[in-house]
């Protein structure tokens, strides 16, 4: 059975017909998650929403367990996910409470454990599409019959933080063709491809990072006005959007999510370290021959 998950704020598991409300702890070889995960029902479809920074903002963008975050939510049997993030917009055209629908990521990150492979087991998955195609279409189709101003299409420039930018950062990615900048959807694209998961990001522009004259630098507290008003249309659009793409959820993902690791993984098997294996019993146990 499909499963959506919601990486997100916490809020976000407050919506209006969720049923069957429950909070589970889920173990990972790759650690700790960052907070229970709330598991519930909105009609006949099955939701499952994960804090990404933990309940109260515990966690800084570098300190979370992506990998571990991604494992737990492929254990639950998450087939689709829809990552909901503050982002700053580096266009004039993307204003503040806009939300973006990503297909394209840059990585400025530095500081992550990025992949689930290591020595001993390597596989090499590809992110030319780093978002599922068919997540952005379904949510897209889903954003017209709503009052959410929505730009399907756009490039996330994920840094490292916590930290904002400085103007001559900004204006360098606004000189790549960067359309929004944030701190935390890289590596959990990149985790999610490899676990097999359809993925989408969702960015939500809170401010115009530092590089309009126009606007002050950004500050938290303007970022936190915006975001407490963003929260409302986040839940209204994945309350929309999870029957949308749940229901019409084909066997096997157009974009080729679920089969990203088909051809991926290079190291010879009989040169594969056992333990790697173990620990990727539910990340790629559909080609290595295991299960969780």
């Amino acid at each position: 059975m499909a499963v959506l998950g919601v990486i997100g704020g916490s809020g976000l598991y407050d919506l209006e017909g969720l049923e069957d409300v429950r909070f589970e702890a889920v173990e990972s070889p790759f650690g700790t998650p960052s907070d229970l995960i709330v598991r519930g029902r909105l009609g006949d479809h099955e939701l499952a929403f994960l804090p990404r920074h933990g309940r109260g903002h515990r966690l800084m963008p570098s300190g979370i367990n992506y990998r571990a975050n991604i494992d737990a939510l492929k254990r639950l049997g998450v087939t689709d996910i829809l990552s909901l993030s503050a982002c700053g917009s580096l266009r004039e055209d993307f204003a503040p409470g806009d939300f973006v629908l990503v297909d394209q990521f840059i990585d400025r990150t530095r500081a992550r454990a990025s992949s689930f492979f290591g020595n001993g087991l390597v596989a090499h998955v590809s992110m030319a599409e780093p978002t599922c195609r068919r997540l952005r279409q379904a949510v897209a189709d889903v954003a017209q019959t709503l009052d959410i101003r929505v730009h399907d299409g756009g490039t996330y420039v994920v840094v490292e933080g916590p930290q904002f930018s400085s103007r001559a950062e900004s204006e360098l990615y606004r000189a790549w063709g960067a359309d929004i900048i944030g701190m935390t959807n890289l590596p959990e694209a990149k985790l999610a491809r490899e676990a097999e998961i359809c993925y989408l990001s969702v960015g939500m522009v809170t401010d115009y990072d530092c590089w309009h004259d126009d606007h002050a630098a950004v500050e938290v507290a303007h970022v936190l006005r915006i975001l407490e008003a963003n929260a409302a249309a986040a839940r209204q659009l994945v309350a929309a959007a999870a029957p949308a793409i749940l229901s019409r959820r084909p066997d096997v993902c157009p974009a080729g999510c679920d089969r990203a690791l088909e051809n991926a993984i290079v190291t010879a098997a009989e040169m594969r370290d056992g333990g790697l294996v173990a620990r990727l019993d539910a990340v790629a146990g559909r080609v290595l021959g295991r299960g969780p």
